[in-house]
């Protein structure tokens, strides 16, 4: 390996094909941007993420069919007065709804004829306090998002002409009448509209904190652009790759997905361009030629940046395998930008130093002894010698391996204690508690919710098969206790045999005392179909609505969990021995980013609900936060033990483990501050799901930066002596007088 990356590294670093590799990149990013879209042109809108055999996708396929008033897709319209609507309210309604039958809006379907019905039928509408009512309109549902959105925009138009613009505008708080666009269509727009706003800001915000974090870090302006530089050429490639394949229908572009794939291609790509970066600054203190330099660079790094970035790649494709879909969205966008990353690391990163040399690290240029020696006698006078490197790290290096016992058990108690408050982690599925309070559809959502009885807001829907038999469920339903009303039952349009009865219930239907009550209303259900001699009367009775797609959520990725962290686990295990030949280290370098992950687990819900006062996180974020901590945390043990492996071939091991830690050390501790920084950067974000994930990434990066990298690990490989290198070559070598011969004959 070290034979190929050396000649690897002749060859980006000569003079004509530096050019040609970054002429080809740039060719590249021209032809790809050209006859492909960008990935953010083709962001989808669909919300639906379950598994199509799940009951709660099944019992919507049997409403749309069965149930179906052809309608369209709602838009519902809240409005809402403190002290209650007035006669001239519920007057202006009519009046908008009669000017939307006589000139619809764009997309438009279907209104209700509000404006033939008398005020009194009007108000029999609106909440039992008076104070909210709430009106629909319907739209086609094949209309694009855009379609919708500028329909949108001409009802709120219509509404601005007849009430005045403050109704759409002014705070919910304020005196006077209010409306909000809220259901289906609300959300949908509200979404896209969240997510092209905030693309932009959290692309510039990234690209802020890698910048002037590298510059406080290196103090060299021109060593601060060429990471960002390689990762934005990177990207160049990547953005119409992704759109190439969405384009053809093999991945589903998902924005939160894109997102985040920024953040960790800044993150992570600049960590690459970090570790061979550090590794050609230590080179130039010792060698004159910059290329000589180089080729030493990439040979000591590159098998360390490759492995990297395949355990990376290999873990996030691990997310492909969810039922999920917003799992098996991440997978593909992830990956990819892991791995064209890598490549770009290797090629176009060398190219660049080749190109700049030296002067990459102005003013704080590195030279060897000879140079600064040579440059005094031109100069006549002495200058100024660069202070001595890794000072920081040689100090942890020998605590580490002078009491190796007491880093582990003050890092375990430490890292233990913060896992402990995992189980007291609350979660929701609930899409619309991680938008923000303030989003129209949102507030129109919560108005609903304070002035309807709580399971109006989303009522649940038992459907049945009945095959013939004689089935009533309306009494055994409503004598659930959660149950507040149960409608007279529907029969299907097309099976007369099907039914459907519509539960409201007497508590808040996204709390998890509702979606656990699921399973409770299905047994009603399937316990009255055999009472009326049904058999197999499980395949016969379907639950719909939001609460019934909240349990389905819980029970699908619960066993996504299931798949996916084992398959992780497994594939990064395999890639470990592989590549350190060693089955106790990788028993301990998993163990070690194990417990780092439910650490950031526990301290992040500290942090996030005793701080921030969040009551409960979205149930998507343990798997996102495992799969990132696992396969980035990975990243830094795999940066030292390659280090320490290769040190331990040419000296004792206590003396390789302190030199592996001094080595590595601030080029890690640089790496792990500039990723913790890029995913706190997710705190701009205006989806809480986005903003809760940044913070708990970003502090296990943390952990995993200056206390299991760094003291840790060092600790358990100093207790295991030789046995953590089992049962490779290096498990042979003892530490004795004799050290250096059996070394060569190794």
């Amino acid at each position: 390996m070290k034979g190929l990356l050396k000649n690897w590294g002749g060859i980006v670093a000569n003079t004509k094909t530096r050019w040609a590799t970054l002429f080809i990149w740039v060719l590249l990013i021209g032809i790809f941007s050209y006859i492909w879209p960008q990935v953010n042109d083709r962001e989808t809108s669909d919300t639906q993420l379950l598994p199509e055999d799940t009951m709660s996708v099944e019992a919507s396929k049997i409403t749309n069919e069965e149930f179906s008033n052809d309608a369209g897709t709602p838009l519902l319209l809240v409005w809402h007065r403190d002290g209650g609507l007035n006669e001239s309210d519920y007057e202006m309604i009519q009046s908008l709804y009669r000017n939307l039958n006589e000139e619809p809006v764009d997309q438009q379907t279907f209104i209700p004829p509000f404006q033939d019905a008398p005020v009194e039928a009007i108000k029999g509408s609106a909440s039992e306090d008076g104070e909210a009512l709430t009106t629909p309109v319907f739209f086609d549902e094949a209309a694009a998002t855009k379609e919708l959105q500028a329909a949108l925009d001409q009802l709120g138009v219509k509404i601005k002409d007849t009430f005045g613009s403050e109704v759409l505008e002014s705070e919910l708080d304020d005196a006077g009448l209010h409306v909000r666009f809220s259901g289906p269509v609300g959300i949908q727009t509200d979404t896209v509209s969240l997510f092209s706003n905030a693309d932009f800001t959290l692309l510039i915000a990234t690209v802020l904190i890698v910048f002037i974090l590298l510059i406080l870090l290196y103090r060299s302006p021109i060593l601060a652009l060429v990471p960002l530089v390689a990762v934005g050429i990177a990207y160049g490639i990547i953005s119409p790759l992704l759109g190439f394949f969405a384009d053809k229908g093999w991945i589903v572009v998902d924005g939160q997905a894109i997102s985040i794939m920024t953040v960790l291609l800044f993150g992570a790509g600049t960590d690459y361009c970090l570790f061979l970066i550090s590794r050609y600054r230590d080179e130039l203190r010792q060698e004159k030629d910059k290329h000589v330099a180089l080729k030493r660079a990439i040979s000591g790094t590159g098998g360390a940046i490759m492995m990297s970035s395949l355990t990376t790649v290999l873990g996030l494709l691990s997310l492909g395998i969810a039922y999920y879909e917003s799992y098996d969205r991440f997978a593909v966008p992830f990956s990819l930008s892991i791995f064209i990353m890598g490549i770009a690391a290797l090629t176009v990163l060398p190219a660049i130093l080749a190109l700049l040399g030296r002067f990459a690290f102005i003013p704080f240029i590195p030279r060897p002894e000879e140079m600064i020696q040579e440059m005094e006698e031109k100069k006549g006078k002495k200058l100024r010698r660069p202070k001595p490197s890794h000072r920081f790290g040689k100090k942890i290096g020998k605590v580490v391996t002078k009491k190796p016992w007491t880093i582990i058990l003050v890092s375990v108690i430490i890292l233990g204690g913060l896992a402990a408050f995992v189980p007291k982690m609350q979660f929701t599925y609930a899409l619309l508690d991680s938008f923000p309070e303030d989003m129209p559809s949102r507030e129109g959502f919560t108005l609903i919710a304070d002035h309807y009885p709580p399971g109006e807001i989303a009522p649940v829907s038992v459907i049945v098969d009945t095959n013939g038999a004689d089935v009533s469920l309306q009494e055994e339903l409503a004598e659930h206790p959660y149950v507040e009303l149960v409608d007279d039952p529907v029969e299907g349009s097309e099976n007369k045999d099907i039914q459907e009865w519509k539960v409201t219930l007497a508590i808040d239907p996204y709390s998890t005392e509702a979606v656990e009550s699921i399973p409770e209303l299905q047994s009603i259900a399937t316990n009255a179909l055999s009472d009326a001699g049904v058999s197999n009367s499980d395949d016969f009775v379907w639950l719909g609505g939001e609460t019934a797609t909240l349990y389905d959520t819980d029970q699908i990725t619960n066993r996504d969990q299931g798949l996916i962290i084992p398959a992780l686990l497994l594939i990064i295990a395999v890639l470990l021995v592989i590549f350190l030949r060693s089955i106790v280290a990788m028993v301990y370098l998993l163990s070690t980013v194990i417990i780092s992950y439910l650490s950031a687990l526990g301290l992040g819900w500290l942090v996030l609900h005793h701080i921030f006062g969040v009551t409960e996180i979205q149930g998507l974020i343990p798997l996102y936060v495992f799969v990132f901590s696992v396969a980035l945390g990975i990243d830094y043990n795999i940066f030292l033990v390659s280090s320490l492996w290769s040190n331990r071939k040419e000296m004792p091991l206590k003396q390789a483990i302190s030199k592996s830690v001094a080595e590595t050390g601030s080029v890690i501790s640089s790496a792990g501050l500039i990723l913790a920084g890029t995913f706190s950067v997710l705190a701009v974000m205006p989806m809480q799901v986005l903003v809760h994930f940044g913070t708990i990434t970003a502090i296990g990066i943390l952990l995993d930066t200056f206390i299991v990298r760094p003291l840790l690990v060092p600790a358990i490989t100093t207790v295991l002596g030789r046995f953590a290198f089992w049962p490779g070559k290096l498990w042979k070598l003892r530490d004795d007088e004799s050290f250096k011969d059996r070394v060569s004959e190794e």
